[in-house]
């Protein structure tokens, strides 16, 4: 069971990463998306795929590295099948927009990581 400290570092991590991810996905997103599509995008996604990242994934991968390694492929993959099933699906064929999404999404994820990563560094967080 996770204790009350590692909730309130799970809460505060989630809302920086919904903020860089948020902003990444407010620019860099194919303009057939909504601002309010954007922003929701950048919540939703991140809900989905955090509590595998900050709760499952941790107990089983010991070692930091690989841990790493594991969730920051399974969280841009996950998001990226999320957003083309709730956005992307059933519009018209748009080849040259759903790359520019797919690949929105991947940057907005390393982008957090990056950012989750200096503030680790900097014990910040």
């Amino acid at each position: 069971m996770p204790t009350a400290d590692f909730l309130r570092l799970m809460f505060v991590a989630y809302l920086i990463t919904v903020a860089v991810e948020t902003a990444v996905l407010l620019v860099a997103l194919s303009r057939r998306h909504s601002v309010r599509a954007r922003l929701f995008a950048g919540a939703w996604l991140t809900a989905c795929t955090y509590p595998v990242v900050w709760l499952v994934l941790p107990p089983l991968l010991e070692e930091r590295w690989l841990y790493l390694l594991v969730a920051e492929t399974f969280a841009p993959v996950a998001e990226c099948a999320l957003f083309w099933f709730a956005f992307v699906r059933g519009r018209a064929p748009n080849r040259r927009a759903t790359v520019r999404d797919m690949l929105a999404v991947v940057v907005a994820n390393l982008a957090s990581f990056g950012v989750g990563e200096l503030l680790h560094a900097l014990e910040l967080l």
